[in-house]
């Protein structure tokens, strides 16, 4: 434990380092496409790589002592095998078509999306990116090696929260599918939707709903994905059985407190230091009020669980606390820039709340194993933030977002990103943005919910099948037991 604690304690140093040099280095850099290859955004950047290792100690800190290590050590290599199959072919699917809508440089080559409707429908229906694998080719530039490095991370987030979570709940071969099916073709689809310019970005463009799906810091795209691919699992799994219930609901047992609080220290490092860096059309944006809304959102959840737990037993609960400051940030992740401080307080304190609640639901109501609280934490914040951003997003920024408003929104010159409770001067994008939001959740469960657990349950059951195969082949090869004569039985 105290070695534990001391790695994280050197870890927390160097990053901490970074960061400062990086802010250094980026003082002066004017905001533009340039920018993303310049030597503070990379330094900035790398402490994102925190986020995914702090998600690795929360979810295992929560594990018996015999199981946190090989969980931790398999989460690991799920980052590992998720930045390569990110490099192989998940940058190409999620950006094969930026240079039909940004203006990155580098990107003017990258024009091969598809789409399953007809060109007369228009550009604003990319399903898939089909340039830039390996980043070879069209993919070799410097602006898109950043640009690879930036959403690798997030690749690499959304893809060790189900592998650990997941961890001796389901079939090997099933864990190692996911860490392979998120970074290679769950992450990389989705996020083209939201953040490659495909279908759900372009709602607002298309069919009049707000300024499209709007997920800032990923809260859906990112979290509450591996959320739902841990959920999609937990279904796959054997259901706690009613003799594992008797005993009364309580909070989740804290096996290694001090690596959970040090994860959760590290995630909000990591996903702060990740969403200060700039990113494509953010030029409306104030990456101050982002990092402040984030914290806000991680400290008002975090005081809100620990809140409940203390009325509920009496005393403070660690681990409780740490999930609800990842809950809070989860959720807050999608609206950070486009909501009023207050409503990142709001966010953060009913993620918290829910927390709770989503554990009860999951383990007493519907029997699912989930030690770690993965669904809970993630999905389930995830989904919440992302629906919460409908609702207190004030118009103060993000205008022109997603192609919508350049010049007015809804009548109004300089309008942006808008929900209900919109700041004096704006009028409220309702319902448009909110039935974006609600598409972009629907899509989710049906995409990744269901094609992860079509996905698991196939493969469990061709599992089953070669186990019993297997069962059944060495019962004919045994050979007959021997018998010897009669006179030796009479013996």
């Amino acid at each position: 434990m105290r070695k534990a604690f001391r790695a994280g304690t050197v870890v927390l140093g160097i990053g901490f380092w970074l960061w400062a040099a990086g802010a250094a280095r980026a003082q002066g850099i004017e905001e533009s496409a340039a920018l993303l290859a310049s030597p503070g955004f990379l330094s900035s950047l790398l402490l994102g790589l925190l986020a995914p290792v702090g998600i690795i100690l929360v979810l295992a800190g929560s594990l018996p002592e015999d199981e946190a290590p090989k969980s931790a050590l398999l989460g690991l290599v799920a980052l590992c095998v998720a930045v390569l199959a990110y490099f192989a072919c998940g940058f190409a699917f999620q950006f094969g078509g930026l240079g039909l809508f940004s203006p990155l440089e580098g990107s003017e080559n990258l024009i091969r999306e598809w789409s399953p409707f007809d060109i007369a429908w228009g550009l604003g229906w990319g399903a898939v990116g089909l340039d830039g694998f390996f980043l070879t080719g069209s993919a070799d530039h410097p602006n898109l090696h950043a640009l690879f490095l930036r959403y690798a991370i997030l690749a690499a987030t959304a893809t060790v929260i189900p592998v650990t979570a997941l961890h001796k709940r389901v079939k090997a071969p099933i864990t190692l599918m996911a860490a392979l099916l998120v970074p290679a073709l769950a992450y990389p689809l989705f996020s083209n939707w939201v953040w490659g310019g495909g279908w759900l970005s372009q709602l607002g463009k298309n069919l009049a709903l707000g300024h499209g799906f709007v997920d800032f810091g990923g809260s859906a795209v990112v979290f509450g994905l591996g959320g739902l691919v841990a959920l999609a699992g937990a279904l796959v799994a054997r259901r706690l059985s009613p003799e594992e219930l008797v005993k009364p609901a309580t909070l989740p047992p804290v096996q290694l407190p001090i690596l959970a609080i040090l994860g959760g220290i590290l995630i909000l490092t990591g996903w702060l230091s990740w969403m200060a860096t700039p990113i494509l059309g953010t030029a409306d944006l104030e990456p101050s009020l982002a990092l402040v809304n984030g914290l806000l959102g991680a400290t008002a959840g975090a005081l809100a669980a620990s809140a409940y737990a203390w009325f509920a037993t009496g005393e403070a609960h660690p681990l409780l606390g740490i999930r609800g400051l990842v809950a809070g940030l989860v959720a807050v992740s999608a609206s950070c820039p486009f909501i009023p401080s207050w409503g990142a307080l709001a966010i953060g304190a009913i993620a918290g709340l829910l927390l709770p609640l989503g554990i009860f639901v999951v383990e007493r109501v519907a029997r699912w194993r989930d030690p770690s609280a993965a669904i809970a934490t993630f999905a389930l914040s995830g989904i919440w933030g992302t629906l919460a951003l409908a609702l207190f997003a004030d118009g103060h920024h993000g205008i022109g977002w997603n192609g919508v408003g350049e010049i007015e929104h809804l009548g109004i010159a300089g309008q942006g990103v808008s929900g209900y409770l919109t700041a004096y001067g704006y009028q409220p994008d309702v319902p448009g943005q909110l039935y974006a939001q609600v598409i972009a959740v629907v899509a989710m469960l049906l995409f990744i919910l269901g094609v992860c657990w079509i996905a698991f349950r196939s493969a469990d059951y061709l599992l089953s099948f070669l186990h019993g195969a297997g069962q059944r082949e060495s019962k004919r090869n045994e050979k007959p037991p021997h018998r010897g004569s009669s006179r030796e039985n009479l013996c």
